[in-house]
């Protein structure tokens, strides 16, 4: 079992590096210069070019391996799973390359979840007795999967704002559901998750600050449903699972919160602000959480280790919590995320506050520079022989 988890994880790094490379060196141009000048600027960098670099390559990469190493009955278990995540990847390079309208991203998301849902029976089957629920009907089961799915798989993807944010977070959340589906006797879905990890591992190395490749909505929209559908699994497995069959969280509920707080968080709080401001939910802005911390004067690197690292910081709540249920659980998860993003907030003004204070105003700055302008000094030496000219 170690062997072939070991040898998907290389395999997937060597298939997506050797994508990155050959594409690399066939096809860098001064176009794609251009478009990292234009990124740089702060402008969209969902461009094709980038996608190609970067989503491609390492999505491409993980199906490679994953046919590679897994066994016929592995590829069988997981069929719907593969084939859904496929429809998702096109999806996205279709987005990059010409720019779907939301309603036709939606709808390829709905068929991609309603194909694990239904067809793979990936799906939440109840509350695992919260508020003593332990079964739910099936139609509502579809509907609140299917409706988990798309809606994780879009806070993915919101928060792919800055150089390596999006692939150190998926990094972490793959690597801990690789190990638990191991661990959990689920090895398809552990082989998945650990050919991700080498995926992501070899595109960070082009995709850190100062970023050369992206992965836009094609690495992003993949990455996103195939996290989706792992935190639904691991939720449901985990709610239904003996506790002799692996490493069982009592709180199944928060667990799934916890893994994916970063995301959740994030789209929960730009929607509340979005819509007490009279906004659509839907309208893009720069009030990500993201976008906050680089106010604070971090870098891109930065920002995407601090993330990682709260991300890390749920998952340790995760196990020291395993024994307690959701009833004490869910509460401290939704809690301690709420006081962390308003302590963010506080510090987040306090430190622009900080930046503008020390900032001269433009209008004192043109003034200076104007007077620094003042009447040109004449070398001494000029002015003499002019002198001798005119005497």
């Amino acid at each position: 079992m170690e062997k072939w988890s070991f040898y998907g994880n290389f395999s997937s790094t060597q298939y997506s590096l050797y994508c990155r490379v050959s594409f690399d060196a066939d096809t860098y141009s001064d176009t794609e210069k251009n478009e990292n000048d234009r990124c740089s600027r702060g402008e969209e960098n969902s461009h094709w070019i980038h996608s190609f670099y970067g989503g491609v390559g390492f999505v491409i990469g993980t199906f490679v391996a994953t046919i590679t190493w897994a066994s016929f009955q592995e590829l069988v278990e997981i069929r719907f799973f593969l084939t859904a995540f496929g429809l998702t990847f096109l999806l996205g390079l279709r987005d990059d390359m010409v720019d779907l309208k939301p309603w036709q991203k939606l709808l390829g998301q709905l068929v991609a979840s309603y194909m694990v849902v239904v067809f793979g029976d990936i799906r939440i089957s109840g509350l695992y007795g919260f508020m003593g629920i332990y079964e739910i009907p099936l139609i509502i089961s579809y509907a609140i999967s299917i409706f988990t799915i798309v809606a994780l798989t879009n806070s993915f993807n919101l928060i792919d704002g800055l150089d390596g944010l999006a692939g150190s977070l998926s990094l972490v959340a793959f690597t801990f559901l690789g190990w638990w589906f191991l661990q959990a006797n689920m090895n398809a879905y552990s082989l998945f998750a650990f050919v991700l990890v080498g995926g992501i591992l070899s595109f960070l190395i082009y995709n850190w600050h100062p970023a050369k490749i992206f992965m836009g909505d094609t690495g992003s929209l993949s990455l996103g449903f195939a996290l989706s559908v792992m935190a639904v699994i691991f939720v449901d497995r985990n709610g239904t699972m003996a506790v002799f069959e692996g490493w069982k969280f009592n709180a199944p509920i928060a667990s799934g919160f916890a893994l994916l707080i970063v995301p959740v968080y994030d789209t929960c709080r730009i929607f509340t602000k979005r819509i007490r401001r009279g906004k659509s939910p839907f309208s893009a802005d720069k009030s990500h959480i993201h976008h906050f911390m680089m106010r604070m004067g971090l870098r891109h690197d930065q920002v995407a280790l601090s993330m990682s690292g709260i991300m890390l910081f749920f998952i340790a709540v995760m196990f020291l919590g395993t024994t307690f249920s959701d009833y004490i659980m869910l509460p401290l998860v939704i809690l301690t995320a709420v006081v962390l993003g308003l302590r963010l907030d506080v510090i987040t003004l306090r430190r622009v506050k900080e930046i503008q204070s020390k900032t001269p105003p433009i209008l004192s700055l043109k003034k200076s520079k104007r007077s620094s302008k003042g009447a040109p000094e004449i070398a001494p030496k000029i002015i003499k022989k002019i002198e001798m000219n005119q005497n």
